[in-house]
């Protein structure tokens, strides 16, 4: 059930190529198939029209990714996982950090309640 919402400005959307940064990203989560489920992974991006960022003075950009996970990896685990999901995301947006001011932020989230959920992608990958 891992889910990855990447959040962006729309200010900086002609600057990078998100389809590919959500390939990257689940190339990246899917190295630890070991705890991603390959059959559960979804990913998306959510272009942001209304936002502002600091005081507003600026053309200033935003790229935030959520990752939800399931419960039961150990905090090694979900270390490991986030560290390298957020280095895939830092390279992808490096030529656009160097050029113009913009904030990359990453949080994970993890379900301590049982989720609802149905899913037979998962018996294409048995």
């Amino acid at each position: 059930m891992p889910h990855l919402i990447i959040e962006y400005t729309d200010n900086i959307k002609e600057d990078v190529n998100i389809p590919q940064l959500l390939k990257k990203a689940n190339d990246s989560l899917l190295q630890h198939r070991d705890i991603i489920p390959i059959g559960g992974l979804r990913s998306r991006a959510i272009e942001l029209h209304d936002y502002c960022v600091a005081d507003g003075a600026e053309d200033d950009a935003f790229v935030h990714a959520t990752l939800k996970l399931g419960g039961g990896r150990s905090e090694e685990q979900i270390k490991s996982v986030c560290d390298n999901l957020f280095a895939t995301i830092k390279a992808h947006f490096s030529e656009v950090f160097a050029k113009r001011y913009v904030a990359l932020s990453m949080e994970v989230y993890e379900f301590t309640r049982p989720t609802y959920k149905q899913n037979n992608i998962h018996l294409r990958y048995k």
